[in-house]
């Protein structure tokens, strides 16, 4: 199976660390979902998204949490569906996730959200009052899910990516950090104090363009489906992203795309727009994550990395990289490289 459409036996350890913390055996909620027991004593097996979804929502609904037995009082049925309709009002993506906020530290209230902003930087940060170990799995699976979950409902209501250019988590690097690049960001720390999110502050700014007719689709298999990053379990997307990502100096046409994946233009933009995203959109994410990735692992010049990246003229590429994160990238460079 391909790796961006399966989910790492970490993350599914995870999910079942709450439920198993009670003493209570998974295995019957398994192989409900199709997967067997013995797949969690197997650390390189992977599930499919759907089946990790579905298990999501048999924790839940099996021990009535929506937050799967990560906390010591449960996160009762409906409850994330009270928090969207709490910030779907608002008018701007910081009046939402200032209202999230609010929201979740009545929710849970071992682990609360806070949002910040310095220079032209904005931040999620995460706490843990939990008397648990740094490295227990329901500890780094709360952190974990909590971000994604937060994540996944400020993209939803801003209908675009809102990129997490670093994130700092407070644990030791996990067995599954490769598939953070899929989930979080390619620019992941450990070992922090805190879980610090940053992104770009002026998507602060970004309009709510959700309404009342939209949040139905959002919920249909909630929790377990929002639990997975927002647009990063569609199909469709992934594919494109897979055939774009093989060469980074193209730039094919939708006509071109669509006959590569046996289908017809008109399906292609179709599907893409039911899942919230358009050609240019993943053509510029695949394009700001290679000159990211480039530029803090790589000794590689600025215009080396433009040239790889499909961008001809090195001009055009600083311009670009503006305004993806606000920085130009030689500042990025010596802010984030993990070069020594």
């Amino acid at each position: 199976m391909r790796r961006s459409s399966t989910v790492a036996m970490g993350f599914v350890t995870g999910l079942l660390s709450g439920y198993m913390s009670r003493g209570l055996d998974p295995s019957s909620l398994l192989e409900q979902v199709g997967i067997m027991p013995q797949a969690l004593t197997t650390s390189d097996f992977r599930i499919p998204l759907a089946q990790y979804a579905a298990l999501f929502n048999a924790v839940a609904e099996d021990l009535d949490d929506e937050a799967v037995g990560l906390f010591s009082e449960p996160v009762r049925g409906g409850s994330f569906e009270l928090l969207v309709r709490a910030v779907l009002s608002s008018s701007t993506l910081e009046e939402a996730l200032e209202r999230a906020s609010r929201f979740l530290k009545v929710l849970v209230p071992e682990m609360p959200l806070r949002v910040a902003s310095s220079g032209s930087n904005a931040q999620l940060l995460i706490t843990s009052s939990q008397k648990l170990d740094r490295n227990d799995p329901r500890r780094i699976f709360a952190l974990e899910w909590l971000l994604r979950l937060v994540h996944s409902m400020a993209c939803w209501l801003a209908q675009k990516n809102v990129y997490l250019d670093v994130v700092s988590f407070p644990f030791s690097e996990p067995a599954h950090a490769a598939d953070y690049s899929m989930v979080y960001t390619a620019q992941a720390k450990f070992c922090g104090e805190e879980l610090i999110a940053e992104f770009t502050k002026r998507d602060l700014t970004i309009p709510v363009r959700r309404d009342e007719g939209a949040l139905v689709d959002f919920l249909v298999g909630a929790p377990g489906r929002i639990s997975i990053l927002y647009r990063r379990d569609r199909d469709t997307i992934q594919s494109v992203r897979e055939l774009l990502a093989a060469d980074l100096r193209g730039s094919p046409s939708l006509t071109t795309v669509a006959r590569e994946l046996k289908m017809s233009p008109r399906t292609l933009q179709r599907r893409l727009s039911q899942e919230g995203m358009s050609l240019r959109d993943i053509k510029t994410a695949i394009k700001r994550n290679a000159a990211l990735a480039k530029l803090t692992r790589t000794d590689q010049t600025v215009s080396q990395i433009a040239y790889e990246i499909g961008y001809s003229d090195a001009a055009a590429f600083y311009r670009a990289f503006r305004n993806w994160t606000s920085n130009g990238p030689r500042s990025y460079r010596s802010t984030f490289s993990s070069k020594p």
